[in-house]
């Protein structure tokens, strides 16, 4: 299996829109109306939204490949950056996404432990991040990876409340 990781820079921010969009509505399309999806696409994976979170100070995208597709990709935080205040000891993991005909290949867990080497490069404690209370297959594969959860928050999906899950996992 070849895969590997590659950070983003300005340079992908067309590939990382596209990646954003196909990975995201894959993921939620079903679960949601066509409107609140349009919504939150639009406001979250526009040009200057993503290029303004690829220029934040804190924050790093990383593109995953396979047999050298791009296929899905991982956002993480510190600091300032992170979503919630949760402190300088934790990393947050803000997004995880992988194309749907590429799950199941190992490359969430690839992804995931991309995350745990920056938290652990940087001394973090902790690593967080939400999730939403719907998406079953995503919490179980957080809380087999060690993730307990630690609270919620809400997310808004277009017009939508809906309620993510946050999970935490302490580093030793």
């Amino acid at each position: 299996m070849t895969k590997n990781i590659k950070k983003c820079t300005l340079e992908d921010l067309r590939k990382l829109q596209e990646i954003s969009y196909e990975t995201f509505n894959e993921t939620f399309k079903h679960q949601n109306s066509l409107e609140n999806m349009n919504a939150y696409l639009e406001m979250a994976f526009n040009l200057t939204q993503l290029e303004k979170e690829l220029s934040t100070l804190y924050s790093e995208f990383f593109f995953v490949s396979f047999h050298n597709e791009v296929v899905g990709y991982l956002k993480v935080n510190t600091n300032d950056a992170q979503s919630e205040e949760m402190g300088d000891e934790s990393l947050e993991i803000e997004r995880i996404y992988i194309k749907n005909k590429f799950q199941k290949h190992g490359l969430g867990k690839y992804l995931l432990n991309r995350a745990m080497e920056i938290a652990m490069e940087r001394n973090k404690k902790k690593v967080w991040l939400g999730v939403w209370e719907k998406n079953e297959n995503a919490i179980a594969f957080y809380k087999k990876k060690g993730f307990v959860q630690t609270g919620a928050h809400s997310f808004y999906m277009g017009n939508e409340e809906q309620v993510d899950l946050i999970m935490t996992k302490t580093l030793t």
